[in-house]
């Protein structure tokens, strides 16, 4: 049986959801189809229109009972601080806010039935992400995401060189990406969308978890 995947995403002004696209299509050149789920927000909406969001992309929202129901799945993640994504306006207070504000956060800790059942054991898992440049965080974001999949016995997928060590390694242009997972920079007012570069990286990613997964018996 082919493996159910996920490809699981916050996303507030679109870099996000342009590399989940590229991941799919990895996914799907490899023989196996994926679908992009959204965390549910956690900002009011008066919060996000000062912040000059983008109305969010039309995708279905995630909650912890149906990611229990997939085989794998592939977390797009906006870094904060070489962490998950505090989505809250402001910089130093934020630090006081209730985490039901911060939206990766508040997602995780709706999966505390899963991680008490073990529902989550043996599953898969892989990472990508955004920053706003070089040195924003983009591997410690993925290390530090581990951290969680380790408590439910999540098993992680790293990216490695194998499948795409001259795009990584290209120096001829500034791009994202990483052993860890496939990367874009956002600039630090969002201006900088996701390179052709980087949205390569991200579908050999889709094409390279694809096929790690896709030789296990679930």
């Amino acid at each position: 049986m082919a493996p159910k995947v996920a490809i699981v995403i916050y996303s507030m002004y679109g870099h996000i959801a342009k590399m989940a696209e590229a991941v799919k299509k990895g996914v799907e050149e490899t023989g196996g189809s994926a679908t992009i789920y959204q965390i549910p927000e956690t900002l009011p909406q008066e919060v996000l229109a000062k912040m000059y969001a983008p109305a969010k992309p039309d995708y279905p929202i995630m909650d912890a009972t149906t990611l229990a129901t997939f085989d794998a799945f592939i977390m797009g993640i906006p870094t904060r601080y070489g962490n998950f994504p505090w989505a809250v306006e402001g910089t130093l207070p934020a630090l006081f806010l209730s985490f039901s504000f911060l939206p990766l956060f508040a997602f995780w800790d709706t999966t505390g039935g899963l991680w008490g059942s073990g529902a989550l054991a043996g599953k898969y898992a892989g990472a990508f992400v955004s920053t706003a440049g070089p040195g924003g965080g983009q591997e410690v974001t993925i290390q530090n995401a581990i951290s969680t999949l380790t408590h439910h016995g999540v098993c992680f997928v790293p990216f490695g060189y194998s499948a795409a060590f001259p795009q990584l390694s290209n120096l001829s242009e500034v791009h994202g990406g990483s052993p860890w997972g496939a990367g874009t920079y956002a600039a630090t007012d969002g201006s900088r969308q996701p390179s052709a570069l980087e949205l390569e990286i991200a579908t050999l990613q889709g094409k390279q978890f694809y096929g790690v997964i896709s030789k296990v018996n679930f």
